[in-house]
C-alpha cells in the first residue's frame, strides 16, 4: 500500500464531452496541477477513445506526474463513424440523465484507491449539473466555460420567458427584424439587442435548451 507522506489536494476535473468545454477546462487542470494539486480528468469513454486513436496508446499516462485521466460512459449508442461529433442536444440529455450513476461509481473506486491521495474537491463544468444532486463529501465548483457576458445571459433566460421574448413563434422571428429588439433591463448588459444574446441565435432551439439548463445551475 502506497503511503503518502505529504497529502496533496486532489480535484475531480469533469467537462461537458465537447472540445470547446475540454479545453478550457484542461487548461484550468493544468493550472492547478502546476501550483501542487492532484488531479483526475474524467472524460467520457467516446472522447477518451478519441484522444487515443490520435495522440497514441499511451498519450494519457505520458508526462505530468499526479495528472490522471479516467472515463465513464456518456449513456448514448456509438455512433457509426468513430470520428464524428456528437449529437449536442442528444449529448445534453444524456448525461443529465445517465452520467451521475457512473460518476458515482467513480468517485466510490477513487475513495478506496491507494495509489492516489483523497479527493479534496470537484470542479464540474456547469453543463454537468448531475455533479450537484449528491453530496460527495467535498466541495463541489461549477466552471462555466463560455464568456462571463454568455454565463450572466443564461443566468436571464427565466426572465427572457416570463417577459414573452423567447421561445420564437416560429423561423420567420430570426429575419423579419425581430431580433434587433433592444434589452435594457440585463444590469451589465445595457445597450445590447436579442441577436446579442447566445440564447437567441439562429440555432436558437438548441441554445433554448442548454440555456435552460444552464439557467438552473445559475440559480442553483
Amino acid at each position: 500500500m502506497a503511503a503518502f507522506t505529504e497529502i496533496r489536494p486532489h480535484v475531480v476535473v469533469i467537462p461537458f464531452p465537447a472540445q470547446g468545454h475540454i479545453n478550457p477546462l484542461l487548461k484550468l487542470a493544468k493550472l492547478l496541477h502546476s501550483r501542487g494539486f492532484y488531479i483526475t480528468f474524467v472524460n467520457t469513454e467516446y472522447n477518451h477513445h478519441r484522444l487515443t486513436r490520435s495522440q497514441g496508446p499511451g498519450w494519457a499516462t505520458a508526462g505530468l506526474d499526479g495528472f490522471r485521466f479516467e472515463t465513464i460512459p456518456d449513456g448514448l449508442p456509438p455512433p457509426s463513424d468513430k470520428n464524428s461529433t456528437q449529437d449536442v442536444p442528444a449529448l445534453c440529455a444524456s448525461t443529465r440523465a445517465t452520467c451521475l450513476a457512473p460518476f458515482r461509481d467513480l468517485m466510490a473506486r477513487l475513495s478506496r484507491a491507494a495509489d492516489v491521495p483523497p479527493v479534496t474537491g470537484i470542479v464540474s463544468d456547469g453543463a454537468m449539473g448531475f455533479t450537484v444532486d449528491e453530496d460527495f463529501g467535498v466541495p463541489v465548483l461549477l466552471f462555466f466555460t463560455h464568456s462571463a457576458c454568455g454565463c450572466w445571459s443564461y443566468c436571464h433566460i427565466g426572465e427572457l420567458v416570463r417577459r414573452g421574448y423567447t421561445p420564437l413563434k416560429d423561423e420567420s422571428f430570426l429575419t423579419n427584424g425581430y431580433l434587433d429588439t433592444p434589452i435594457d433591463w440585463i444590469v451589465g448588459l445595457e445597450n445590447i439587442r436579442l441577436r446579442d444574446l447566445p440564447v437567441l441565435r439562429p440555432d436558437h432551439r438548441l441554445r433554448r435548451r442548454n440555456a435552460e439548463h444552464y439557467g438552473e445551475e445559475c440559480r442553483a
